[in-house]
């Protein structure tokens, strides 16, 4: 495999940008547990890091060059702060346009993955399942399936009580994250509303595979985005398991919601 850190400067964040990325261009197939996956093209994944991470976590605690190389997959992992991936909306603070549009484009010039929208997916665990689901929903036209482990679906939790009850984010970064809690639950920030103009527009709308460990403190934020997708009737797929937010969860059931995303109809 070839792995690698690199930067770029991303006009949306208007600073340089690191990602990790690994791409599976030299296995042994007798590494390999289903060579299947190599008789099709292979799948870029964005991998998205959650709250006080980087671009390295998923490579150092994470599984990402065991999925790269057993499922085929270019993986690409940036890093973005603490921003729970959504645009504040001015150049500089735009990190859902940064992750939807900027990078998969420079990854299409660079690398010649991400070359369309069926041969492109995104993931990620906890601020980084928000913002794969997120993403998914704001640039439909480039993400064909999200992988949301451990999800911080907090934007109903924040518009009802204006803060994060078991989080370490300040109040004040809460504020500045999402704005105000009064009109939060009807701004762009929400996945529903963006999931439900999708529908009403008549436009595809990415699959969504869910999982939550049942001993996780995000269990219930992730039962109402699940029955928020039921009363939809989505196109979604529901795990959960014995688990609580951590590496032991992620590093299990990211390969799970791979599976079911690359074997699922586009």
């Amino acid at each position: 495999m070839a792995t690698g850190r690199m930067e770029f400067h991303a006009d949306t964040i208007m600073q340089h940008a690191n990602f990790c990325y690994v791409l599976p261009n030299d296995f042994i197939m007798e590494e390999i547990k289903d060579p299947r996956h190599y008789d099709r093209p292979t799948i870029s994944l964005i991998l998205l890091h959650g709250l006080t991470g980087t671009d390295t976590d998923w490579l150092y605690g994470g599984v990402a060059q065991e999925i790269s190389k057993q499922y085929n997959l270019a993986v690409f992992m940036p890093t973005v702060g603490n921003s729970y991936y959504l645009d504040r909306g001015y150049a500089g603070g735009n990190y859902a346009s940064f992750i939807g549009e900027e990078l998969p484009d420079y990854i299409r010039k660079t690398f010649g993955y991400c070359q369309s929208r069926e041969k492109t997916m995104i993931a990620g665990l906890s601020m980084g399942g928000f913002g794969s689901i997120h993403t998914a929903l704001a640039f439909p036209e480039n993400f064909f399936s999200c992988i949301a482990l451990s999800s911080g679906l907090v934007i109903r939790e924040i518009a009802e009580t204006g803060t994060r009850k078991t989080s370490v984010m300040p109040d004040q970064m809460v504020r500045d994250i999402f704005g105000d809690p009064k009109t939060l639950l009807a701004s762009d920030k929400n996945p529903e509303v963006l999931y439900r103009r999708l529908k009403k527009e008549g436009k595809e709308i990415p699959s969504i595979y869910l999982a939550i460990g049942t001993e996780d403190l995000l269990y219930e934020n992730n039962q109402e985005f699940r029955s928020f997708l039921e009363k939809e009737n989505a196109d979604y797929y529901y795990e959960e398991g014995p688990g609580v937010h951590n590496w032991d969860f992620w590093n299990e059931y990211l390969p799970k919601g791979i599976e079911w995303a690359i074997s699922h109809p586009v």
